[in-house]
């Protein structure tokens, strides 16, 4: 029996997370960068870059994926494991390479790319190994990292986009309040995380009836384990005066949207109340302060001259808010849109952007714990939208 390098096994009907048309435009704008920098092919490896131009999210377990984008081609290339679902989910032709002889994903690329081309790559994802046998069997002219120039583009989001991001934060509401429900004394974290979880993907699967459901989590968090922005459940168990932090995750096709709110067990001492108020005072001057025209660095100088105002500068502990899109807590980032002091990227109308001021008082001082209040916010032609609807702040969120 002859085996091959790879071939093409497509069978179902296509089923992707935008219509065609916004495929479409994403390819145009990317071939535009591409020719912009003279690359005559992109092999892009990353699961947010395939995610955005095919729709396809691919599960790697060890194995590399890619999509090639030519000037006239989109061709994503998949593992035999996956069969036809990349086909089906992804925009545009798939090939599958098979495991018979070691290197068979590059003979697939080669296929689509040809030798002795200029090849775009993404710098911050392809690693050593596989950038040596890119040159292997490419045989490239030269090698462009595409990556910050297709960061750019991602940070500008279509309206089907901000459709589903709308809908994310919706649904990270209703993990919220479910959470809310959950909370009472002795009860445990994992226990109240896993009913913020289900009622997401409940709702998910209702507004949502032909997605694929993957990687909706929460963090909920109490006490100590607070501090951390990204601290992982535990079993601890709930007691009376806990500090508690929610974090409701939804993912939608890759997308990624957020609700975190500071709550409190029964009741809040005074000074726990102060940090509180001051951290919700900076959340709301924040959310003031995003509009088109201004920088994040100057957001972020606004912010930290609030807090040493203050005196709880020193308590800061990341930046103050970061883009939405293709994102989870292992793939993606629009990193040169943060909150942060160095970065300079000037908000645009189109852009999605948290704000999300948090404070950790060590513990064994007075009011110990992580306050961290999140809303998701869309850039305007005058100002901002905000559409997290579920509420900050201790009017509603001392609980239990």
């Amino acid at each position: 029996m002859t085996r091959p390098h790879f071939y093409r096994f497509h069978q179902g009907e296509k089923t992707l997370p935008f219509a065609d048309a916004e495929y479409r435009a994403r390819l145009t704008r990317l071939r535009a960068a591409m020719a912009e920098a003279g690359v005559e092919a992109c092999v892009l490896t990353s699961m947010h870059n395939i995610a955005y131009y095919s729709g396809f999210l691919y599960c790697a377990f060890g194995r590399p994926y890619a999509q090639v984008v030519t000037p006239s081609d989109t061709v994503t290339i998949s593992a035999g494991i996956d069969a036809g679902q990349p086909w089906r989910r992804g925009y545009g032709d798939n090939i599958t390479y098979t495991d018979w002889e070691r290197n068979n994903y590059w003979r697939a690329i080669r296929s689509v790319t040809g030798t002795e081309k200029v090849i775009g790559v993404e710098g911050d994802h392809l690693s050593i190994m596989q950038m040596g046998l890119l040159r292997e069997f490419l045989h490239p002219q030269d090698t462009v990292d595409i990556a910050p120039a297709t960061m750019r583009l991602r940070m500008h989001k279509s309206p089907a986009e901000i459709d589903l991001i709308r809908a994310g934060a919706a649904t990270a509401d209703v993990g919220g309040y479910a959470i809310r429900e959950a909370i009472s004394e002795g009860t445990r974290e994992i226990d109240i995380a896993m009913a913020g979880r289900d009622a997401m993907e409940i709702e998910i699967a209702k507004r949502y009836p032909d997605a694929e459901y993957r990687d909706t989590w929460v963090w909920f968090q109490s006490g100590i384990n607070t501090d951390g922005a990204h601290n992982p459940v535990t079993s601890r168990c709930l007691q009376r005066g806990d500090i508690l932090s929610l974090n409701t995750f939804p993912m939608i096709s890759g997308y990624y949207t957020a609700l975190e709110r500071t709550l409190f067990v029964r009741e809040v001492d005074p000074a726990s109340l102060n940090i509180w108020q001051a951290n919700v005072a900076a959340h709301e001057y924040g959310m003031s302060l995003l509009k088109p025209g201004v920088s994040c660095a100057e957001v972020t100088a606004q912010l930290n001259a609030f807090f040493a105002e203050r005196d709880l500068l020193q308590y800061r502990t990341f930046g103050y808010g970061h883009s939405f899109g293709v994102l989870s807590h292992y793939y993606g980032r629009e990193a040169g849109l943060e909150l942060r002091e160095d970065i300079d990227t000037v908000l645009e109308p189109g852009m999605v952007i948290s704000m999300e001021p948090m404070l950790t008082i060590p513990d064994g001082q007075p009011g110990a714990g992580g306050y961290r209040e999140h809303d998701i916010l869309i850039i305007t032609e005058v100002g901002n939208e905000n559409i997290t609807g579920y509420p900050y702040g201790p009017d509603f969120n001392i609980v239990g």
